[in-house]
């Protein structure tokens, strides 16, 4: 069952085809007398994160549905960014409860941010739910699931500083196998003013490196060509075996996941830009299958806000780190996250958000209006005191700079050529394929009856929008 959008995603400038959607279902097994529907709302770990999931249930019997009406079991990984997302996500859990009437031997469940943030009012005052589970509990599921349907609501939102689910194979949930994600960290020691995640998915942890490795591998023998590392902040993974005999890092992940094949290409998100290093930089240079795209948040291009925010970094500091990138990959696109709005920023400080994308050249960002989120340090200590007219208006000036500076890089890469990974039909047309360049750029362009999708093809740029590049195939083979 393909995507639909069902859920507030963040301002970028014309998202690409790829990024559109936020509801996922694996498509219908035959396995498994019972049978579970899952969606996913949020950031990419949500989505890995019910593979896993899907995995568990699995091993229990379960198979997935597309039909909410004959699941026994109905799943909603959760986000808690903002309380759009939130509200949305209350509004179909109160959909489900009506879907229920229809069949009351169906389990609900929330999984993820949410589950950790909300459980009591899920539970004991709305009652919408059966069962309430943290991203670090999926383990507990079968458990949880058998004392609920002798009928009473369980719960379980534990936070670990172990759990990484290193051991779990995920299934791959609505895959075009080509593309995967790979989680490599759990948690964030980040305590920005503004996120929820360090109280919603806990402290740090690194996953074994071989573990990782063996799961690319696993991957494009079964013929994906691209995988994704995972982590709230990937660039602060560390990783050393029980005798403390072995230490990776980041950059040596990188390596040695890359060298798997050079077929297979490594994407990675997201990073912090205090954590980033030259020897990821480096790294990244070197090898031609490592994606040359960074997604660098900003939050903000005032140094007064930064701090306000605890990003531990100021605007002049990002603008070198920048510079450090462009300096050691010229080919390199970056993109970013700002916030509008946020507490006691003045217009000038909004300008300076404004500025920072001309100076950066961000190829897309994702773009948001504050949103105070209830237990953060930011609304404990900090008003939120931008009225949400301006607020508006200002993301929506960001917007408009965004999609100006978007149109121009797009623009300069017309007449070049680049190699392209080709994973799927464009949704516009189904005379057309798509992939992505090793910037993250999808191009659109004509099916060649001698490529397929999961080949690679060298595409020439003919035209651009802000987020999208066409081209047509040249071809290489006879």
């Amino acid at each position: 069952m393909r995507t639909q959008e069902l859920v507030e995603r963040p301002h970028s400038v014309d998202v690409p085809e790829e990024m559109q959607g936020s509801v996922y279902h694996q498509e219908g097994n035959t396995y498994g007398s019972k049978k579970f529907y899952i969606e996913s709302y949020g950031c990419q770990m949500n989505f890995s994160d019910s593979e896993i999931v899907a995995s568990i249930l699995s091993k229990e019997g379960y198979s997935s549905t597309a039909d909410i009406f004959e699941a026994d079991l109905v799943l909603i990984n959760t986000c808690s960014v903002r309380e759009k997302a939130e509200d949305t996500i209350r509004k179909r859990l109160e959909y489900y409860k009506q879907v229920k009437k229809t069949n009351k031997d169906m389990l609900v469940g929330v999984l993820g941010c949410m589950a950790e943030r909300m459980k009591k009012a899920l539970l004991e005052e709305e009652k919408l739910v059966d069962i309430v589970v943290g991203p670090d509990a999926y383990r507990d599921l079968p458990n949880l699931i058998s004392r609920s349907a002798e009928g009473s609501r369980q719960i379980n939102v534990l936070l670990s500083r172990e759990e990484t689910y290193a051991d779990i194979s995920p299934v791959r949930l609505d895959s075009n196998g080509v593309s995967a994600f790979i989680s490599i960290m759990r948690g964030c020691d980040n305590m920005c003013s503004f996120c929820v995640v360090p109280f919603t998915r806990g402290r740090e942890r690194s996953r074994d490196a071989h573990s990782i490795v063996s799961e690319a591998q696993d991957l494009f023998n079964n013929g994906y060509r691209e995988v994704t590392l995972l982590g709230q902040n990937v660039d602060s993974y560390k990783w050393k075996s029980a005798d403390g005999n072995e230490h990776v890092n980041f950059a040596e992940l990188l390596e040695m996941v890359a060298k798997i094949n050079p077929l297979l290409r490594i994407r990675f998100s997201t990073s912090h830009p205090k954590d980033i290093t030259d020897d990821v930089l480096y790294t990244m240079a070197k090898y031609e299958n490592i994606c040359k795209y960074i997604h660098l948040p900003v939050q903000s291009g005032s140094s007064r806000i930064l701090r306000l925010m605890n990003r531990t970094y100021d605007a002049d500091w990002y603008r070198s780190k920048v510079n450090r990138i462009y300096e050691i990959m010229p080919d390199c696109a970056i993109s970013s996250d700002i916030i509008a709005g946020f507490c006691t920023e003045t217009e000038e400080e909004h300008r300076e958000s404004v500025k920072m994308i001309d100076f950066a050249k961000y190829t897309m960002s994702y773009m948001f209006y504050y949103s105070e989120r209830p237990g953060t340090p930011a609304a404990k200590k900090l008003p939120d005191d931008i009225p949400n007219e301006v607020k508006i208006r200002r993301l929506n000036e960001i917007i408009e700079k965004q999609r100006e500076v978007s149109a121009a890089v797009n623009k300069q890469d017309e007449g070049k050529t680049f190699k392209i990974l080709i994973d799927g039909l464009s949704k516009k047309s189904d005379s057309q394929m798509k992939g992505r360049t090793t910037q993250n750029k999808v191009v659109v362009f004509d099916i060649h009856p001698y490529y397929k999708i999961g080949d690679y093809a060298m595409v020439k740029i003919t035209g651009s929008t802000t987020a999208t590049l066409f081209g047509e195939i040249i071809p290489e083979k006879n």
